[in-house]
């Protein structure tokens, strides 16, 4: 559908699991903790003391003192001194037997603390890591990231609707789960799965419809160029190859190019064409094509319809008289891929009006998108039968929800 899909989705979770963190700080980028030292004894002050008193006591005598007042000097620097060494070696005492115990206390403190400060950033480095996969998203967080994804489906022929639809099958699953337990790209795959519904196989039914009533009659419908005629001439071969007896009913008769183009596909295939002039009554050429059905023990009428505009409402109503008076067992939509929501538009207004059993899209082969089958399917709320995969008669794949989701993602 589209290629960058994918990648796409990872950057969503990416943007899901992202939280903003504080970048941890390394061992070596801490901030160096001033560590206390311990008080030394003030040694300088005791020496300069000594020096003080020794200088004092060298001094030279200015006046002539007698030895009774020399020896009276010396004894009080004595006892001065001896105060001083006194009073100093009690500092040191103190010093030495109370601020080591405090400082060991203090340092053992700060030694819990840095440890404590390593255990908290390292759980902090695991958590930085884990975080993101135990996170849960929030309301808020899912709206916003959507956006994107919403943006990427829109641009890629997925109908509005259908996005919606898509965004409330993922809010349940996803919003308040941890995204460690969630694969988002397996909830986004199962979310579009449940929109798409797998067709019933074609030949069964008719069959099963053949045991109980003969002929079993299919119209198809579709606006002018969505490869509505050659639709028809694929599933006649279908048909054929099914050893189904079929014949065509050129119904179109507002085109005479159309009855000739269905007239070369029938001589290609040896079909018998039922038809009428141009203008006729839509409906008689498909009661005819019926009656004639019947009478040569036919199985299959393939009715072709003109290309009728879904915004005309007199040709609708030309359709409705066609289903009206025909009484197909199947009405099958024909739209192309390419054209995204105005196939989609054009599926609901026949279906409106047809009450349509099935859808074929053609031109597959060319839509890388993927996103009409999605959107036609859930509007209709009617299974994809076929898809148009070329031009020629074998060019029909029956539809696989499967593959579709494979080509999505893949």
């Amino acid at each position: 559908m589209f290629k960058f899909l994918k990648e796409k989705i990872k950057s969503w979770i990416s943007k899901a699991t992202e939280e903003p963190q504080e970048k941890p700080v390394k061992p070596s980028e801490k901030p160096e903790k001033k560590k206390k030292t311990l008080k030394k004894p003030e040694k300088e002050e005791i020496t300069k003391e000594k020096i003080k008193i020794k200088e004092i006591s060298k001094k030279p005598e200015k006046k002539k003192i007698t030895k009774e007042e020399k020896e009276e000097t010396q004894k009080i620097g004595e006892l001065v001194l001896e105060d001083i060494k006194k009073e100093k070696a009690k500092q040191i005492e103190e010093v030495v037997e109370k601020e080591p115990e405090e400082s060991i206390e203090e340092e053992k403190e700060e030694l819990i603390e840095e440890e404590k400060e390593q255990e908290e950033e390292e759980e902090e480095e695991k958590q930085g890591f884990f975080s993101r996969f135990k996170k849960k998203l929030t309301q808020e967080k899912f709206d916003e990231l959507f956006t994107e994804l919403e943006m990427i489906l829109l641009q890629n022929n997925v109908a509005y609707e259908v996005v919606e639809k898509i965004k409330l099958s993922l809010k349940e699953k996803i919003v308040g789960k941890n995204l460690s337990d969630i694969n988002l790209e397996q909830i986004l795959k199962k979310s579009v799965e449940e929109i798409l519904i797998n067709p019933p196989n074609f030949i069964k039914e008719i069959r099963k419809t053949l045991a109980v009533k003969s002929p079993f009659v299919i119209a198809f419908f579709g606006i002018n160029g969505s490869g509505k005629t050659t639709t028809i001439a694929k599933v006649a071969n279908l048909l054929k190859k099914e050893k189904l007896s079929v014949v065509l009913a050129a119904a179109d008769t507002f085109r005479a190019a159309s009855i000739e183009q269905l007239q070369q596909h029938a001589d290609k295939l040896d079909l018998h064409l039922i038809k009428k002039d141009y203008g006729a009554d839509p409906a008689s050429v498909g009661f005819d094509a019926v009656e004639y059905a019947k009478k040569h023990h036919i199985d299959v009428v393939l009715i072709d319809t003109a290309g009728r505009m879904n915004t005309k409402d007199s040709l609708m109503k030309e359709m409705e008289k066609i289903a009206r008076v025909n009484k197909p067992d199947m009405r099958i939509f024909v739209g192309e891929s390419i054209t995204g929501n105005d196939a989609t538009e054009q599926a609901k207004a026949f279906n409106d009006t047809a009450n349509i059993t099935g859808i074929i899209l053609s031109k597959a082969d060319v839509d890388e998108k993927g996103g009409t089958a999605i959107s036609v399917s859930y509007i209709t709320k009617k299974p994809i039968l076929f898809l148009g995969t070329g031009q020629t008669y074998n060019d029909l794949e029956v539809f696989d929800k499967a593959k579709l989701i494979k080509k999505i993602f893949d």
